[in-house]
Order: structure tokens, then sequence, then C-alpha cells
């Protein structure tokens, strides 16, 4: 695992969006098609403008899939993840084949027809985020890394809800749903390549947690360093509490 620091979160996205982009390439030039999973936070702004803007992607070769959704939550809601990657994401490339989970229906249904969808074949890259109690997709801590399971229901935690309603996507805690839609950290794991984009000074004591600590379901987003091709984009301010030996180990800095 590398982590890779920036001055602020636009030279982060800008360099997250151009190693995504020689991903997506390289995987629809080695075997015709690109499989990616996306993230959909606020984390991922300025990321995925950079990535949608730029030349050369054959995004009708790109087959997309949904990481995780707030069961209960319709798609024309603006909290929805489904809503999320269909403005940023698929509006703005014209991508296709892609695999939303749909919080308003059966949940079992949904896991079912997704993780069949997803497994069929391997990810090429997974956009990953990380949250402010260092989950990856839904997965809070204590996260289940054992599930083999490509998709799971998950019961949200009171920071990851909080998380929520601080960036501006519910009125207050109450309107946020208790439960999601999660694709299981092992099935995370799996994809060929992993590219996580952290920026911002509320993300700091979970990349402390993840990275500087032990590897732990406490710190679901520790699991990162297990995984030999995953790159983690932090900023001056999501890194600002990482300790010098961590980031003399694992960071090149940019």
């Amino acid at each position: 695992m590398l982590l890779r620091v920036f001055g602020d979160r636009v030279s982060l996205g800008n360099a997250a969006a151009s190693q995504a982009a020689a991903a997506i390439r390289s995987a629809i030039s080695d075997h015709g098609q690109a499989r990616v999973v996306a993230a959909s936070a606020a984390s991922q702004f300025e990321f995925l403008e950079t990535l949608t803007a730029m030349p050369d992607i054959p995004w009708q070769q790109v087959e997309l899939f949904h990481l995780d959704e707030y069961i209960g939550l319709p798609m024309s809601h603006p909290a929805s993840f489904c809503k999320f990657l269909q403005e940023r994401l698929i509006a703005k490339t014209g991508i296709t084949k892609f695999h939303l989970l749909d919080g308003s229906q059966n949940p079992a249904d949904v896991i079912r027809n997704a993780g069949k969808a997803l497994t069929a074949s391997p990810i090429d890259i997974a956009f990953l985020g990380i949250g402010e109690n260092g989950h990856i997709a839904f997965n809070d801590p204590p996260a289940d890394f054992d599930t083999e399971e490509p998709f799971i229901t998950v019961a949200l935690d009171h920071a990851c809800r909080a998380q929520q309603v601080a960036e501006g996507w519910f009125e207050n805690l109450d309107a946020v749903p208790k439960q999601a839609v999660s694709m299981s950290v092992h099935q995370v794991l799996k994809a060929k390549e992993i590219l996580a984009v952290v920026p911002g000074p509320r993300k700091a004591s979970a990349i402390k947690a993840c990275f500087d600590g032990p590897i732990s379901p406490m710190a679901p987003s520790s699991i990162l360093r297990k995984h030999p091709n995953a790159t983690v984009y932090l900023d001056r301010e999501s890194s600002a509490l990482l300790s010098p030996a961590t980031l003399s180990a694992l960071t090149a800095s940019a």
C-alpha cells in the first residue's frame, strides 16, 4: 500500500484522476472493458470532476458498480448515492452499463442481483473514500473482515450518521437511515487496484487510526495495508496526525 500526500484537495483530485484514468485505459486495452467500483461521497467531488473531464477514456467500455446505499432511501432523494453516481459520473460520461443499488427495493433482492453481477468477473479498480470513523464502504467499526458475501446489510453507527448530517446530506440525525447495503470488506479487497481519495481535516483522526495503529476491525480501512496495489490519496489536512515514521515508510510526497 502507498500513501500519497498533496498540498490541497484539488491537486490531490487531479493526481488521483490521472491514476484512475490510466487504470481504466489499461484494463480496456488488456481485455476490452474496465470493471469499476465507485464511491459516493463529498470527498470524491474534485476527483470525479477531473476524471469525467479527461479526454480519451472510452466510457462505453466501462462497467460501473455501486459501493453502498442507504436502505429505504429512494433514488430521487438528494442524499441517495444512486443519484450521486447518476449526476456526477454516469450522466457526464455516457456510461451505459451500470449496476446501482436501489435503496427503495427489498434489500435481499438488491444484494442478490448486485452480487451476481459483481462476481461475474474481476474488478479492475475500486474508487473508495474513508469515513470519519475509518469505514470503507459502509463497513463501520467493528467491521466484518470475515464474510465472503459480496454485499451485506449493515447497521450505521452514530459517527457515520453524524458525518452525513455535518456534510449537509440530511437535515438532522433522525433523517439519516440506520441501515444500508454495503459491499463487504472482503469483496472490496478483491479489486485488482484500489484508489482511495481522502481529503480534509475531519478525516485526520481516522487516517491516524487506520495507518498508525494496528490492522483491526475497529479501524476498518486499516485492512487496505494488506492490499498489494492500493494507493491512498491524502492532503496536508487529512495526513496531519500521521507519525513521521508512517509518512516516511508509506508516503510518496508530491
